[in-house]
């Protein structure tokens, strides 16, 4: 019970995230909404409540080393200078006050001590006491303006909502003052105007609008630089910007009136957000009180999107193209655009420190990589930890580089750990994915009967997905394309779900994934000719998703220096010959006088993930083991294999079947799950779970392997029944000698840890080890 409500505790904090996120990527997908002569809907209006008299007027800013657009050291303008607000007494009272002011819903927390680097000048207030209701900062006491016994390394800083206040306007009364003064809108969108960038996703050509004041305004152009058009292009997950017909434009733009908001935008090119960038000259009004653009027309931006987002050409087929092997690469991440940074260098992938690290520099490694913009710049380890070398550590970019190699940095990486390896979130394409799916009669928004969007003679209809065959892969790409998470579970059989019932008949089947699609529509399916035997309703598809998932990874050094070979007597292996331990000809051997020959090693498999490693099965499904005493909860949880080079396998496949535990873990870990007196079973992140190379089935019997070079393999949870947050790390290979006596085991190593061209070679590591056969 207590762990349901930590589940459904958890989906509530979920919820609740995905709820205050910004709409700002649907936005580009509103078209002309009224036709000519319909009068729009009176704009929303927002009023700010009445500032007394005696309240100083101040201007408010986030600035420093951000991670996210809407965080930052909160900055002050008043009495004609920029100065910082000291930490003391601070409160999530006077967070909100920050952030409402700044237009941002609420306040989400605050951060003492200067975590977003020491500001300069002035402190401005000191001992601040907020109630939360203050219209702005200036209102809360303080010890008085510039009264304080703070140092700079006690500024404060703020993260707010990611959700603007509707119809909020900008308070342009200190505007003459402030130079560089930020830009603050509602909302911003890539308005599709001419007819050919309507009908295509995304929407990569159009308007540039601002929401101001609860209403959509155009920006003139006579101040639109590329740098600006490079930004807002980054913003909705575009990597570049590029030149457009401009006389199209002209002609459309001279047909109708526009509503002009009243500033020009003044961009450096690396921001990340236009909330970064400073905000430009005002423009003309004329005597209605309406924005002027004279000589000039509506700024229009035309984004180059990545490889994986073009849209489909209607001119023939696009050229085919050669992938380059890449430098960068993000891992562990659920959604598109998202992950663990790891980059290549002499052939070895390995991570990227955190320290320094901020949306500059994640912008640089989301561009490289095809997409926009990065949305956050996320420490801590909090996308999983990586393995191998830390390759980068103090990062310093400056938003123009072609690829992070390119940035200054620190190849030293003393102090730092896997605990600190960087990831990042990227603005990606609005693509519509989410619109052609949904989950139905589950629990919360994380779970239930996949329905999908089909058309069926001429008419969009929903329906159930068949679910032979139906697996964890397929339940991934259904939760990353609902932006869901991993999936933690794929179901079979969906009738405690009530579902639509009109959504009952099966529109999909035959899903075969990679794992990879952004859709399940990208998946192979039959198509319109559907087969289902089972049929559809409660038989549908079912998936149930999570934010977090775990990832196992093998240690591959202790395999290899643990591998040795064993002759064992046969009367010692009856056990494990009645578990299918042992290669078929071993019915044969005289269980007097016989023996088998026995490659022993070690398995040290530890969860690098974000949540605990647990099986599939409940209690009531487990086996009970008589070579091992006591219960497996996975039958088949890794197979070991003996291939030769070509890849074919000479010692017969042993799927090994395991009781999951903590063996140990690390410092600051606590174990929570062993195998002794029917236990709970699983592997804790930051834990591992060892099975030594003398327990029974700890083997391949290769004693009907002749010698040669061969390629040994171990591969963890083979049958995806656990979804994890990588499956590429799941595969250790080792390269393998055998004289008839004696084995050498070596270049052991993790998939996906070298590139692609040095996998080929498979010839990384010099040296042998010597392991001679042991006689019992």
């Amino acid at each position: 019970m207590a762990r349901f409500l930590a589940f459904a505790h958890n989906h509530c904090f979920i919820t609740l995230f995905f709820i205050s996120l910004s709409p700002l990527g649907f936005a580009q997908y509103e078209h002309w909404p009224y036709l000519p002569g319909y009068p729009e809907p009176p704009p929303q209006v927002y009023q700010p409540p009445p500032r007394p008299a005696n309240i100083p007027k101040i201007q408010l800013r986030l600035a420093g080393q951000k991670r996210k657009h809407n965080e930052g050291r909160v900055e002050v303008f008043y009495n004609g200078e920029w100065g910082t607000v000291c930490d003391d007494d601070f409160s999530i009272h006077a967070a909100h006050v920050v952030c409402r002011e700044l237009g941002y819903v609420e306040a989400v927390s605050w951060l003492p001590s200067s975590k977003y680097g020491k500001g300069e000048g002035k402190i401005w207030m000191d001992n601040v006491h907020c109630n939360g209701k203050e219209t702005t900062l200036a209102a809360c006491t303080s010890n008085g303006w510039g009264v304080t016994d703070c140092k700079h390394t006690e500024d404060v800083g703020v993260v707010c909502s990611e959700k603007r206040i509707p119809g909020f306007k900008f308070d342009t009364s200190l505007l003459n003052q402030i130079e560089n003064m930020n830009i603050q809108v509602e909302d911003i969108r890539i308005r599709a105007i001419l007819a050919t960038y309507r009908k295509r996703v995304p929407v990569t050509e159009g308007y540039v609008e601002v929401k101001d004041e609860g209403a959509w305004k155009q920006i003139c152009d006579k101040h639109w630089t590329m740098k600006n058009s490079r930004v807002v292009c980054g913003m909705f997950g575009f990597p570049s910007e590029r030149k457009y017909n401009t006389n199209v434009y002209k002609m459309f733009a001279s047909r109708r009136k526009q509503h002009y908001w009243a500033y020009s935008m003044d961009c450096s090119g690396n921001e990340a957000h236009i909330s970064g960038c400073k905000l430009g000259n005002h423009l003309n009004v004329d005597a209605e009180k309406n924005a002027t653009c004279e000589n000039g027309m509506p700024a229009v931006v035309s984004c180059v999107p990545g490889r994986a987002f073009a849209p489909s050409s209607h001119s023939g087929f696009r050229k085919a193209f050669r992938q380059e092997q890449p430098l960068v690469r993000l891992k562990g991440g659920a959604n598109t655009g998202e992950g663990r940074v790891e980059v290549l260098k002499n052939g070895e992938w390995g991570t990227v420190c955190d320290d320094n690290w901020n949306l500059v520099s994640a912008s640089v490694v989301c561009r490289e990589l095809g997409f926009g913009s990065a949305k956050e710049a996320i420490t801590g380890a909090r996308l999983g930890q990586g393995m191998g070398p830390i390759h980068l550590n103090e990062i310093d970019c400056t938003g123009f580089e072609k690829s992070v190699t390119d940035c200054k940095f620190n190849t030293e990486s003393q102090g730092c750990n896997h605990e600190e390896d960087a990831a990042v979130r990227c603005n990606v394409p609005a693509m519509g994915f989410q619109n052609q799916l949904r989950l139905s009669g589950g629990r919360n928004p994380y779970e239930g009967r996949v329905e999908v969007l089909a058309e069926r003679n001429g008419t969009l209809k929903w329906g159930t997905v068949c679910s032979e065959n139906w697996s964890t892969v397929e339940a991934m790409v259904v939760c990353r394309q609902l932006g869901l998470g991993f999936a933690s579970h794929a179901f079979q059989e969906t009738w405690y779900w009530h579902g639509d019932v009109s959504a009952d008949s099966v529109v999909m089947s035959g899903v075969k994934c990679s794992g990879t699609e952004m859709s399940l529509a990208h998946c192979r399916h039959d198509g319109a000719h559907v087969s289902c035997p089972r049929g559809g309703g409660r038989f549908g598809a079912g998936v149930s998703c999570s934010e977090t998932a775990p990832d196992l990874v093998l240690n591959a050094e202790l395999v290899e220096q643990t591998a040795y070979l064993e002759d064992r007597p046969m009367f010692m292996l009856q056990c494990a010959l009645e578990e299918n331990c042992l290669a078929s000809s071993a019915v044969n051997t005289s269980i007097t006088s016989g023996y088998r020959r026995l490659l022993r090693f070690s398995s040290q498999i530890h969860n690098n993930g974000q949540s605990d490693f647990r099986p599939k099965n409940g209690r009531h499904a487990w086996v009970w083991h008589d070579c091992h005493r006591h219960y497996h909860s996975m039958e088949v949880f890794t197979h070991y294999d003996l291939l030769n080079l070509n890849g074919t396998k000479v010692a017969e496949g042993h799927k090994a079947s395991f009781c999951l535990e903590d063996t140990e873990c690390e410092a600051d870990v606590q174990k929570q799950y062993e195998c002794a007196n029917f236990g709970e079973q699983g592997i804790t992140v930051g834990c591992w779970d060892v099975y030594r190379h003398d327990i029974d089935c700890q083997w391949i019997d290769i004693t009907d392997v002749p010698p040669g070079d061969y390629l040994f393999q171990v591969v963890i949870n083979p049958n995806y029944e656990v979804a994890e947050s990588d499956y590429s790390n799941n595969v250790m290979k080792c390269r393998s000698r055998y004289d008839g006596q004696r084995i050498w085991m070596y270049n052991c190593h993790i998939g996906g840890s070298f590139s692609e061209e040095t996998e080929q070679k498979f010839d990384h590591f010099s040296g042998l080890t010597n392991n001679k056969v042991s006689t019992r």
